[in-house]
């Protein structure tokens, strides 16, 4: 059997075992397939929402850019470097003197698109929706990390912690491709999904990490995993269940790294007025329990007692009416108001963005990283 036979028949052979690995997901299971069969085949677009359910957009391109409508068919050209108002207009798009149900942005040669008011790879889709218009960013997802990873870590951070971001990035974004249920883009740009800046939080330090670990996901079962992270766990992570709902083995509570973070620990004091007008239902407030927590402390439920009664509030809520950086927290009342102590910042799942910069300075590989924050989940790699 020649090298090329025997190619096309282990890889036939990995499809079946990853169709049935996969069940229902086979859909997945095949992308990963798909990845294996070479980089010329493996580039892929990710669609991106960038400004959503607004009446215009500015777009504009750094080459000449060509103008197609919804068929696809080239109805004009765009000059370089000149901004153009994408509106709303009778259920489509109008751009100058075009007009269709959906408009691109395709620029020419290494050009870079422009939409709103930043710079990206890619080109651009201006689509109608119900309450305006959405700009989408299609982008070959290697090129997305790019600005992602520069974007949710710091650019100048050991590379090893950035090449376990990267990973853990690409995998995020895989899982979304499939399981996000929005017809016309796949992720958008701010921290429900990842946060995304276009070129703007590019550097040399993410290009490398991104171009180091091309291809690689974490998977469990022949599945990319949701691979979440956080800034900091306030020294250890949390199982999946305790935090959200459904629990995933390989989101499992693990001991954090992250002593010494500026997040680690941190403190927020309210007066008796700014706290009883933050709570509502209470009156002043006079004392706050917590009522329900995970196993590392985080609240699930505080009970929150008043000189006009008592309830019971979420632990997400009150990080979000008090502004505090995770739910792992305590409250102390002071001669005048009440003394916050918190540890950490973010969910406290997955991957803990200190405890890998901690963890790589002390000299661990991105693999190691992502084997500790992932349990049970295999580092593959998708040429």
């Amino acid at each position: 059997m020649s090298t090329a036979h025997l190619r096309v028949s282990l890889l036939l052979s990995m499809l079946k075992q990853l169709i049935l690995l996969g069940g229902r997901n086979w859909w997945l299971s095949f992308l990963l397939w798909i990845f294996l069969i070479g980089p010329a085949q493996a580039a892929m677009q990710l669609r991106v929402a960038i400004d959503e359910n607004i009446s215009r957009v500015t777009v504009g391109s750094s080459t000449k850019a060509v103008v197609r409508d919804s068929t696809g068919q080239q109805v004009g050209e765009l000059e370089a470097m000149k901004g153009f108002e994408a509106k709303s207009a009778s259920g489509g798009v109008s751009l100058g003197e075009w007009r269709s149900g959906q408009l691109w942005v395709e620029p020419t040669g290494d050009g870079f698109v422009w939409i709103g008011d930043r710079w990206y790879r890619g080109r651009t889709q201006v689509v109608p929706t119900s309450k305006g218009l959405t700009a989408i960013n299609y982008v070959d997802l290697e090129q997305y990390l790019y600005s992602v990873l520069g974007a949710e870590m710091s650019s100048n951070w050991p590379l090893e912690a950035l090449k376990a971001q990267a990973v853990a990035a690409r995998s995020y974004a895989l899982n979304k491709v499939h399981t996000n249920r929005n017809p016309i883009y796949d992720v958008d740009d701010t921290t429900t999904y990842q946060v995304y800046k276009g070129l703007e939080t590019e550097a040399n330090t993410t290009h490398q990490a991104v171009d180091a670990t091309t291809g690689q996901v974490m998977t469990y079962g022949g599945q990319v995993i949701l691979a979440v992270f956080h800034s900091a766990s306030g020294g250890h992570t949390e199982n999946v269940e305790d935090i959200w709902t459904s629990p995933l083995p390989y989101l499992r509570g693990v001991p954090d790294y992250d002593v010494g973070a500026p997040v680690y620990e941190w403190t927020k004091d309210f007066s008796l007025g700014e706290l009883s007008g933050k709570i509502s239902g209470v009156g002043n407030v006079i004392e706050m329990t917590p009522e329900r927590t995970t196993p590392q402390g985080r609240i699930i439920t505080m009970r929150v007692k008043g000189t006009g009664g008592s309830r019971s509030v979420s632990g997400k809520d009150l990080r979000k009416v008090l502004g505090l950086r995770s739910t792992l927290f305590s409250v102390e009342p002071t001669g005048n108001g009440f003394h916050i102590r918190g540890r950490g910042f973010g969910h406290g799942l997955g991957l803990s963005q200190w405890g890998a910069h901690n963890l790589a300075l002390q000299g661990f590989d991105y693999q190691q990283i992502l084997a500790h924050y992932y349990q049970n989940a295999t580092l593959a790699q998708m040429q």
